[in-house]
């Protein structure tokens, strides 16, 4: 996960730039030992048993794959579509019952999640109340078991100390009963406080359109079947403004691009990561990226990378040689951000842009 001198040198090289680094320094210029991993996957539904089972044989093999990659990392973020349930009768209701779907795992499921590597998981998406604050209660309380922390309901956050450093973890969503995307002053408020108060604040963002392509950045407020899903990039940079240092996107099904704003990587979606039923998996809705970033002590983005996979029913995310998604993303957040994206290298490694990032706050 963490990269060596030797490959960051190349890196550079490969570039056109002479690298100056000394020994035991990354190319950000600071011993590597100080960098905080975060290993970051879009959505994740292992399953459900609702109206009807439609479970995995073995769903700890739904991410094999990826699991090395996770475990490695000194946090591991996910989004829990759906929610950890043994049985239960669901609240959703929906408008037009053909595009309805209701998620219900079984609670045994934390500890696949747990064994994967996910050390936080947002609950804050417009699948996490199908069974109402009863189930998301349920959710909670099947991954705390397993040492799994959360985030998402109204007020809850995940903090706690990795590697001496104070992490928060917050998820928000325009939807009722989370963390509110929508009330922008309110977030802020709340993300400035975590600042203060933490070293490092993450931030988890389940908003943006679904239908059609959907996979550009609109810089404008997104609806879906006349919801208001929020400004991605208005809230993103905001919640950089108020002092978090790597914001997570998820939502739109497809995996989005990526730009550093105030030396701080903003993802704007990661899709679907391990959805084993009910989303469609086909075309760019099948890619699987799971983002590496490393932060620095400051929380700057000091480099990363992109690990490509892509979803094969029944077999979940399995490893994609060719890269499909890295190319995707690489082309997605050139076209959407120019020179604030970071640089792609042919194996997936990702880089803060050459010269100075955007610095400007979205209020100037």
């Amino acid at each position: 996960m963490r990269w060596g001198l030797a490959s960051v040198v190349a890196a550079i090289c490969l570039m056109g730039a002479a690298p100056v680094m000394a020994e035991g320094l990354n190319e950000a210029g600071e011993d590597d030992a100080v960098a905080l991993v975060v290993a970051a996957a879009g959505d994740i539904m292992l399953g459900t048993d609702y109206p009807e089972p439609r479970l995995p044989g073995d769903a700890v093999m739904l991410l094999r794959d990826p699991a090395p990659f996770i475990r490695a990392a000194d946090i591991g973020f996910g989004n829990l579509e759906g929610v950890l349930l043994d049985g239960g009768e669901p609240v959703k209701r929906c408008s037009d019952p053909s595009a309805c779907y209701l998620f219900r795992s079984p609670t045994r499921y934390a500890a696949v999640l747990a064994d994967a590597g996910f050390t936080v998981m947002s609950l804050a998406n417009n699948h996490a109340r199908d069974f109402g604050e009863e189930g998301r209660d349920s959710s909670m309380q099947a991954l705390a078991a397993h040492g799994v922390r959360h985030t998402g309901r109204e007020g809850d956050v995940a903090s706690w100390t990795v590697r001496d450093r104070t992490v928060a973890v917050i998820a928000f969503a325009p939807f009722k009963g989370a963390n509110d995307l929508l009330d922008l002053p309110l977030a802020i408020e709340t993300i400035r406080g975590l600042s203060d108060s933490h070293d490092v604040v993450i931030v988890s963002m389940h908003a943006g359109g679904e239908a059609g392509d959907v996979s550009r950045v609109p810089f404008a407020p997104e609806e879906y079947r006349g919801e208001n899903r929020g400004d991605v990039a208005r809230f993103a940079r905001s919640a950089i403004d108020a002092g978090a240092d790597l914001v997570i996107g998820h939502g739109p099904h497809v995996p989005r691009g990526m730009e550093v704003y105030r030396d701080r990587l903003i993802a704007y979606s990661l899709g679907n990561f391990a959805t084993y039923y009910g989303i469609r998996v086909t075309g760019d809705n099948g890619l699987a990226p799971l983002l590496v970033a490393r932060l620095g002590p400051d929380g700057r983005f000091l480099g990363g990378k992109i690990h490509a996979f892509r979803q094969r029913r029944p077999a979940g995310p399995v490893a994609d040689p060719a890269g499909e998604v890295i190319r995707k993303m690489e082309t997605l957040s050139a076209m959407d951000f120019g020179s604030t994206a970071p640089i792609f290298m042919p194996d997936g490694s990702i880089l803060p842009p050459r010269g100075d990032p955007a610095q400007s706050s979205v209020a100037d």
